[in-house]
């Protein structure tokens, strides 16, 4: 019951912020419009805007939510609740957004393989919720916390492809499903993506959380 009152005041906080919601799920159609002539390189760019936008939403309501989570706690609430009603409301978003620019690639582009286009950005989507909510835990300043998802995503735009780097990043999954989309190949790069999304996932969540155990713990006082 937290779980999904939670996900509502999430949804809520993205509500308010409608000019920030407009910006923010326009800038995945930027990134893919400068690009569009290039099929592998348009759904790249479209990806990572999406993991962006989503991130950066998160993130807004995570800094948002900071003095109605202590409320929620005095109230019984458990962290896992919290926690996940938020991100419950914000990978709904994302998986969302996803969908609708797998729309738009689905008639816009000549795909190789379209379900793997769709479960790129899908992963985008569901690695970019957890990502938001850590950096939130992190840095409690919205402007820190976007300049930080903005090196993120550039380091990921720029590392090369082969390099440790780029398999450090939390989006590489993504890139690695496009991969197979656009230009064939093995399925082993649909299988070692979403293992890399699925450590990615619990690395994110797992440090929310132990931040947020922290954080929001309640004083325990000795009975007299």
């Amino acid at each position: 019951m937290t779980t999904l009152v939670v996900a509502s005041l999430s949804t809520r906080e993205v509500g308010r912020r409608r000019a920030a919601l407009i910006l923010v799920i326009a800038l995945p159609f930027w990134f893919y419009l400068v690009r569009r002539d290039l099929t592998g390189q348009s759904i790249r760019m479209l990806t990572l805007g999406i993991g962006w936008a989503i991130s950066t939403l998160t993130l807004f309501v995570v800094n948002a939510s900071r003095g109605v989570d202590p409320r929620l706690r005095l109230t019984g609430a458990s962290v896992v609740s919290i926690i996940g009603g938020r991100l419950l409301a914000m990978t709904g978003l994302g998986v969302a957004l996803a969908l609708g620019y797998w729309t738009l690639v689905a008639i816009d582009q000549d795909v190789l393989h379209l379900w793997a286009a769709a479960l790129t950005m899908l992963v985008s989507a569901l690695v970019a919720a957890p990502l938001g909510s850590l950096i939130g835990a992190l840095l409690p300043r919205e402007l820190e916390g976007a300049l930080a998802l903005l090196s993120v995503v550039a380091v990921q735009m720029l590392a090369d492809p082969a390099g440790l780097t780029a398999k450090l990043m939390p989006f590489w999954s993504a890139r690695e499903i496009g991969t197979y989309a656009v230009d064939g190949g093995s399925l082993d790069l649909v299988w070692r993506g979403l293992a890399h999304m699925g450590v990615t996932w619990l690395i994110c969540v797992g440090g929310t959380l132990a931040v947020f155990q922290w954080r929001l713990r309640l004083a325990r006082y000795p009975e007299p």
